[in-house]
């Protein structure tokens, strides 16, 4: 892929190249004093920006001021609706800048401008609901067994670090830094390496709302280097990572060695199951929708497709040829259904899977192409891709993908259909299709998974805790209760006896 400008049908043209990109060091702008790299446009192999990456000097000295900013700035101190008005003012600041930061979305990562818009939305909404949460979090005055008043409270831990993913940045970093702040923290954010764009806007606007400097940091990077020295650092309290299962486990190895709190948001292969009473244009919609948006660069993208016997042949040709009508094309166009993949490295391993597959005694329904014409070419691009024939103990039933790939499977009963859909290392998501609400309620209980869609799939709520189990990850975001998740427990004791202790007593 070639490393031009944009083109000039892109709505960003005239802005780019845009300058050189400054890391923000507790609140400080300039240059990072790490490696220089570039910030590619997957659709076209463009470049979107250039920077230095953080170091780990960088990463020391934004620790170490952060947690004094932690002790000195008043946030952590500040009463809840002070810090919430605040954080209200930072989802109105992205509000704002909702087409920009929208369009710098799609070039960070080569995601449909429809999407990238919703995910802007979602971001606000995110600091909206966390300011209205710290602002109405109540402590708790506990049941008196005693010469006591007893109660619970919470405080802020201190210097938490926030380690996100390409796939959905903003999104994703508003989901850990808008909690951390509300609970009266300071945020160390380590975006992914090669998309840096959404973080750093992110702590602009922070900057502009109010919360007082030192208290954000975002250090784009290797993980190698930045995000090691954040998960070691002993002034680090908590670590929120979402990404990979290999990393995570190392993250939780130090993280049990310094006794530190972790939220580890990790891999998935999620079970979509189609029961033979499924209203069919509902399923067929949701599960394309489930896998092929994001370009399945999702961890609950359900992957693994169990469709009834009954009804197999029918659902698989109505749903090949839903894949084979996706639009797949330039994330400029309101139109396209699909983008490109991150990158080349990434379409490569998303195809040696596919390889792998078709090797083992899979049959290719859809996809398993790059497409090309209208550019398509220059860009990372992949068709849907849909594959039969295979066992679910198969690598490519039982490997998170994080592609357009789906695997169809047909399965007999209830025991069958379950039997298959827990034989998985990942816990995190999975999708029932049922007209039976009985049905449904049994099977959702029954299957293993952090989050469990009845007649939809892949919707998210802000207000509703979302995490995994097994090999899926540890801990749970968002919720009205998120924000205790970056906050240590304290109970207090009132005596209100007359007396003396009696064990003192001469």
């Amino acid at each position: 892929m070639s490393t031009t400008t944009a083109s000039p049908s892109d709505p960003l043209a005239a802005e780019l190249p845009r300058r050189d990109l400054d890391i923000c060091v507790a609140g400080q702008w300039r240059r990072g004093r790490g490696d220089r790299y570039a910030s590619i446009y997957p659709a076209d192999g463009s470049i979107s920006a250039e920077l230095n990456a953080a170091s780990a000097d960088d990463t020391a000295e934004a620790i170490e001021r952060a947690h004094q900013a932690f002790r000195t700035s008043g946030w952590a101190s500040a009463k809840p609706h002070e810090r919430a008005r605040v954080l209200h003012r930072v989802a109105e600041g992205i509000r704002a800048r909702r087409e920009v930061l929208a369009q710098w979305q799609r070039r960070d990562n080569g995601k449909p401008i429809a999407e990238t818009r919703a995910l802007v939305d979602s971001a606000a909404g995110t600091f909206q609901f966390m300011a209205a949460a710290c602002e109405t979090l109540e402590d708790q005055l506990t049941p008196q067994r005693g010469a006591h008043l007893t109660m619970s409270v919470h405080e802020p831990m201190g210097v938490i670090g926030a380690i996100t993913p390409w796939n959905s940045p903003i999104a994703s970093e508003a989901q850990k830094m808008a909690p951390a702040l509300a609970a009266g923290n300071a945020v160390v954010v380590k975006p992914a390496e090669i998309t840096p764009l959404m973080a750093l806007e992110l702590a602009r606007i922070c900057d502009e709302a109010g919360v007082p400097k030192g208290m954000v940091s975002v250090l784009p990077g290797k993980g190698s280097v930045v995000g090691d020295l954040l998960v070691k650092h002993p002034l680090v309290k908590r670590i929120s990572f979402t990404g990979g299962t290999t990393t995570g486990r190392r993250i939780a190895h130090v993280a049990a060695d310094k006794m530190m709190s972790v939220a580890l948001e990790l891999g998935g292969k999620s079970p979509t199951m189609v029961l033979d009473d499924a209203d069919l244009d509902h399923a067929v919609a949701g599960v394309l929708y489930g896998i092929f948006s994001s370009s399945g660069e999702s961890c609950i993208a359900g992957s693994r497709l169990f469709v009834h016997k009954r009804l197999y042949a029918e659902f698989m040709d109505r749903l090949v040829a839903g894949a084979k009508a996706l639009r797949v094309g330039d994330p400029v166009s309101e139109r396209t259904q699909m983008g490109p993949l991150v990158s080349v490295a990434h379409r490569a391993s998303v195809e040696g899977y596919v390889t792998r597959g078709l090797a083992d005694g899979g049959r290719l329904l859809a996809g398993g192409f790059r497409p090309e014409g209208e550019g398509r070419e220059r860009g990372c691009y992949y068709a849907p891709t849909v594959i039969e024939g295979l066992a679910n103990h198969q690598s490519i039933c039982q490997e998170e993908i994080f592609g357009p790939v789906l695997v169809a499977l047909p399965f007999d009963d209830e025991d069958d259909l379950l039997a298959q859909a827990n034989h998985s290392v990942y816990a995190l998501a999975a999708g029932i299709w049922t007209r039976d609400y009985k049905r449904a309620w049994r099977i959702a209980r029954a299957v293993q998974a952090g989050t469990v869609w009845i007649n939809t799939y892949k919707q998210f709520s802000i207000a509703t805790p979302f995490g995994g189990w097994r090999d899926s990850g540890l801990g749970r975001e968002k919720g009205r209760l998120g924000i205790l998740e970056y906050m240590e427990q304290k109970s207090l004791y009132w005596g209100l006896n007359d007396t003396p202790l009696p064990w003192a007593a001469a």
